[in-house]
C-alpha cells in the first residue's frame, strides 16, 4: 500500500468552520431573530456540516491509519482522526438537540469532556509543530469553556461568548481549509 499526503481534513475544517458561521453567527449578532423555524434551521445546518462533513472526515482519516495504512508518516492524523470523529457525533447531537428544542443544560457536563478534548489537541499540535492546527484547538478549548460558563450559569453573557469563540473559530477554520486546499492543489506552503 502506498502512503498519501491527501489527508481529507479541509473537509473537516470547511464542515466546522461553516457550522460555526451559521450558528455563531446567528447567536452572536442575533440575525435571524430566534423562532421555531430559525432553531430548525440552526440544527438542520448542525447535523449536516459541522456534523457530518467532520464524521466523514475522521471515519477517513481512521480508515486510511489503520486498514489502509495510507497515512502511516503522520502520526499527529491519529489525534485528528480522534477529533473529527468525536466533533462529528457531537455536532449529530447538537444538531438533532436545536432542531427538537431540547434542553441545552446538560450541554454543560458535554462541554467539560469535549474541553479536555481541545486541550488535549491543542497540546498533540503544539508539542507536534503543527503551530496553525494547535491554534484551532485553542479557539475549541475558549468554545468549550464559554459552555461551560454558558450551560452552568445561563449567562447571556457566557451564550455570547460562545457565540464569539464560534465565529473567530470558524475564520481560522477557513484559513486552514484555503491553506490545505492550495497546498495541495497549487503547491503553495501556507503555514498549516
Amino acid at each position: 500500500m502506498v502512503a498519501s499526503a491527501l489527508a481529507p481534513v479541509a473537509l473537516g475544517f470547511f464542515g466546522l468552520g461553516t457550522g460555526y458561521f451559521i450558528i455563531g453567527g446567528t447567536n452572536l449578532f442575533g440575525f435571524p431573530e430566534k423562532g421555531e423555524t430559525t432553531r430548525q434551521t440552526l440544527g438542520s445546518w448542525g447535523i449536516w456540516m459541522p456534523g457530518f462533513l467532520q464524521f466523514v472526515t475522521g471515519i477517513l482519516l481512521w480508515g486510511g491509519l489503520t486498514w489502509f495504512d495510507a497515512f502511516r508518516d503522520d502520526h499527529l492524523l491519529y489525534m485528528a482522526a480522534l477529533a473529527f470523529t468525536a466533533y462529528g457525533v457531537h455536532w449529530f447531537v447538537l444538531g438533532w438537540k436545536m432542531y427538537k428544542g431540547f434542553d441545552p443544560r446538560p450541554d454543560a457536563w458535554m462541554a467539560i469532556a469535549f474541553l479536555l478534548l481541545s486541550v488535549l489537541g491543542t497540546v498533540n499540535f503544539y508539542l507536534g509543530g503543527v503551530l496553525p492546527v494547535a491554534v484551532l484547538f485553542f479557539g475549541l478549548t475558549l468554545v468549550y469553556l464559554s459552555e461551560i460558563w454558558a450551560r452552568f450559569t445561563g449567562s447571556e453573557t457566557g451564550e455570547k461568548s460562545v457565540a464569539l469563540f464560534q465565529v473567530l473559530t470558524g475564520i481560522w477554520l477557513m484559513y486552514l481549509t484555503y491553506a490545505v486546499t492550495l497546498d495541495i492543489g497549487l503547491g503553495w506552503a501556507l503555514p498549516k
